[in-house]
């Protein structure tokens, strides 16, 4: 028995420049942070021949060629091969997919530390990120970026540098402790109770990149400064500058798409501006998920949201990425 686990994520700036239609071109750069909650994988081997797989749904295919679910076909082909049987695998996740966490990068990196584990080879991080990246983006051809897969694999505060080459550079935030500490603190996650597709929702933005519009060019161009100036107001110690440019960002992402939000979740937004959030803004592709502001007066945003209905999720920052749980 194999139990693996990796964390889900809340991006802090430059969300949307991890798309290789606009990195490949202009570079991208990201801040993203892993947090404790996780997509689990297990898998074990079985007597009889065939394969289990479970996850919202169940399969007993005869072969790999057979699976359904498109990420898992992938992964089994490309770590153990077509051939692979005898063999059950259950996944696991403590937030639903489609709200914005980045589920899916999560999930495919810990199906593959569970099949390299199972299969003795030793992967690296950058290069079990780039392993994901190449499922989901060179093989399944959905129109996504890169940040999910890799801070999933790294974990912790990560600041990520896309390069027209290629390459994707990444390095720890250098922020204080206490700074961490702070903007851990007053980081505040409601569910907005509506799921959707982030493939769907980014098509436009990678359409529009590849056509090279100007108007989401210079969006991007835009939202990657802010993430840089996020990077400045952590390391300068000033996480309530962040506050202040999560405002600014999400005034600015919502522009990139029509389906970015919808009066709902501005009613929600803007009431949670009026009690206590100095910004926020949809986390992931936008259009529903989770709602993240950052609130030195908490308590005045915690007892508005619930009055509207919104359930909070409390979370903090995970350090180790992408882990082997349990083995036996």
């Amino acid at each position: 028995m194999i139990i693996t686990r990796s964390p889900l994520r809340i991006s802090l700036g430059g969300g949307g420049t991890d798309l290789p239609s606009y990195y490949l071109e202009h570079g991208g750069f990201v801040i993203s942070a892993a947090i404790d909650r996780y997509v689990y994988i297990t898998l074990h081997r079985t007597f009889q021949p065939g394969l289990i797989i479970k996850y919202s749904k169940m399969e007993a295919p005869a072969s790999v060629a057979e699976v359904s679910h498109p990420i898992i076909r992938e992964a089994l082909q490309l770590v153990l091969g077509a051939d692979t049987s005898h063999l059950e695998m259950t996944s696991l996740s403590d937030i639903p997919a489609g709200t914005g966490l980045g589920s899916s990068g999560s999930f495919t990196t810990a199906l593959l530390t569970a099949l390299h584990t199972l299969n003795k080879t030793v992967v690296g991080r950058q290069d079990l990120a780039e392993q994901a990246c190449h499922i989901e983006i060179d093989r399944l051809g959905e129109p996504i970026g890169k940040q999910d897969q890799y801070i999933a694999a790294f974990g912790g505060l990560q600041c990520m540098h896309y390069e027209q080459g290629g390459h994707v550079r990444v390095e720890p935030l250098a922020a204080s402790a206490e700074t961490l500490f702070e903007l851990e603190d007053n980081l505040v996650l409601f569910f907005t109770g509506y799921t959707r597709s982030a493939s769907e929702i980014l098509k436009e933005q990678d359409s529009k990149s590849k056509q090279k519009d100007s108007g989401m060019t210079q969006n991007l161009h835009f939202i990657k400064e802010l993430g840089v100036e996020s990077r400045r107001a952590f390391e300068s110690g000033d996480p309530r500058r962040f506050g202040e440019i999560m405002h600014t960002h999400w005034e600015h992402k919502k522009r990139r798409s029509a389906g970015m939000s919808n009066p709902r979740i501005d009613e929600w937004y803007e009431a949670g501006r009026k009690n206590g959030a100095i910004g926020g803004k949809l986390i992931g592709a936008g259009g529903g998920g989770f709602l993240m502001f950052y609130a030195e007066d908490k308590t005045r945003l915690r007892a508005s949201m619930k009055a509207l209905g919104l359930q909070e999720v409390r979370v903090r920052f995970d350090f180790e990425g992408s882990a082997v749980v349990a083995r036996s």
